[in-house]
């Protein structure tokens, strides 16, 4: 079955073309992964989830570290909880934050090990 307003190829697999309709996401779901990468897609939040790779940090830490302000630093970690992709524990007056959890230490991780095999 060819349809030309789709595709002008000859050949069509139906078997695989069901099988992969029946396992695609609802577009809500992917919407929801496309903000994902679109909130790790920015710079400061990549080099703030690096940060938080290495070390739970407070926000003056991170300032330090990512050579920036309080109030930036305050402002990108805002998006990055909004996503779920950092949490924070009160000591005393001090706040520190870290990675939300291992799926996402294992995604940043995981990105890492591909854009250095990509250089390689």
């Amino acid at each position: 079955m060819k349809n030309n307003k789709i595709c002008d190829c000859d050949v069509v697999h139906e078997d695989i073309i069901r099988k992969v309709k029946d396992k695609m996401p609802k577009d809500e779901t992917l919407s929801d992964l496309s903000d994902f990468f679109k909130v790790i897609g920015d710079g400061t939040r990549i080099r703030i989830l690096w940060a938080l790779d290495e070390s739970e940090m407070c926000v003056c830490d991170l300032a330090n570290v990512l050579n920036m302000t309080k109030s930036a630093i305050s402002h990108q970690l805002r998006s990055l909880r909004e996503a779920n992709l950092v949490k924070f524990r009160k000591s005393g007056k001090e706040v520190f934050y870290s990675l939300a959890d291992n799926h996402v230490k294992e995604i940043f991780e995981q990105g890492l090990i591909h854009i250095k095999e990509e250089k390689i």
